[in-house]
């Protein structure tokens, strides 16, 4: 067996303790230590029978050797300066996501780390490593559904008052760290790139607002329509918001998130992505499959609304396995060299500046084009 790989918790909030468990449970890691200043932090670190450090400069006097890699899970704005100073220190990242909370402090990292190469750098967009977004790519790469047309996006959900609770969650109320758009729609939109390439264009509409009528401290954006255009010509719109009781979203419907529960297939639709191409959708994560491909072109039916749809349920493999396990996987193998960084601070530039581009048409009322640097 190789030897294993020294990894650090850099913050030991909602997602820190989710990639402990990733690293205790794989056989090529050890997880040496949390870093985090919080007291409540500590008890955290001792159930994973680890040390906690209040930051990296204490963690690094106190071995002899730095950790091989560290997981970076702390609020939105301070990504890049943790970020900058493993850089300098020669430890490997994996960065959750946003890269930043500005596109400004997010090309820093992009042009400093490229100083670095020997220093690599997974950008934690864990939804790549999703069975159901796998399966999906998969089937696009085959031309399941023919040309892609268009594309509807759903995450609408309802966030408890005790997620913006101060002192741990009031950076999440703050509309300049915070709000639904970097820390929720960012997912999506790093989903809906991986599928269809880059987008090129945005237009949005704000909800209206709920939280400031009762907390006029609450000043982070809640929700918005938006419309997109991509590259490659397929268009799309995206509903999100986290005001609303609702199963639509990619956490109730792929049961990613132990905390969320998902929803009996009975009970109601599930589905967060729709598909549309020229030769069936595809309805995601329930991967429900519709077409005319029952019907015979040579034959007197004509394919279209008057002939019956086929409907199949597409499989999907590896559902019982957890995408930050798979995203720690790829990192092991990354860093034995055996593959190349599948997310790249590059990609998360990428959906950093769409999501910002959603947020100057929200404000602007116009459409707002998405350049490439």
């Amino acid at each position: 067996m190789p030897e294993q790989l020294s990894i650090v918790i850099i913050g030991a909030g909602l997602i820190g303790p989710r990639h402990a468990q990733s690293v205790q449970a794989h056989p090529e890691t050890n997880l040496v230590a949390f870093i985090d200043p919080s007291p409540s932090a500590q008890p955290i670190a001792s159930s994973f029978n680890v040390p906690c450090h209040p930051s990296l400069d204490a963690l690094l006097s106190n071995t002899s050797s730095p950790p091989d890699a560290a997981i970076i899970c702390t609020p939105n704005h301070t990504h890049v300066p943790l970020a900058l100073q493993l850089l300098k220190q020669k430890i490997h990242i994996l960065l959750e996501k946003p890269v930043s909370d500005s596109l400004a402090t997010a090309k820093s990292l992009l042009s400093t780390s490229s100083q670095h190469p020997d220093v690599k750098i997974l950008v934690g967009h864990h939804r790549r490593f999703n069975p159901y977004i796998q399966s999906t790519k998969a089937l696009l790469a085959a031309n399941s559904l023919g040309s892609i047309i268009a594309v509807n996006g759903l995450w609408t959900l309802l966030k408890p008052d005790s997620y913006f609770a101060p002192p741990l969650g009031s950076w999440r109320a703050d509309r300049e760290k915070g709000g639904v758009l970097g820390i929720n729609l960012i997912h999506d939109i790093d989903v809906l790139q991986f599928l269809f390439g880059p987008v090129r264009r945005v237009f949005a509409e704000g909800t209206k607002p709920q939280r400031e009528q009762t907390n006029p401290e609450h000043t982070a954006e809640e929700g918005c329509a938006v419309t997109l255009r991509f590259a490659s010509g397929v268009v799309g719109t995206f509903l999100v918001s986290d005001v609303v009781p609702s199963p639509l979203n990619f956490e109730t419907g792929t049961r990613e998130n132990p905390t969320i529960p998902g929803v009996e297939r009975e009970e109601s639709a599930s589905d967060c992505y729709r598909i549309f191409g020229r030769g069936g959708s595809l309805s995601v994560p329930d991967m429900t499959r519709w077409s005319y491909d029952g019907v015979d072109g040579n034959s007197s039916a004509e394919k279209g609304w008057n002939s019956g749809l086929s409907v199949e349920r597409m499989p999907v493999d590896g559902v019982d396995v957890k995408p930050f396990d798979r995203q720690l996987e790829h990192f092991v193998r990354v860093l034995r060299g055996e593959e190349e960084v599948s997310c790249s601070v590059e990609d998360g530039v990428r959906a950093l500046r769409v999501v910002g581009g959603v947020r100057e048409a929200m404000e602007s009322g116009k459409p707002v084009d998405i350049a490439d640097k």
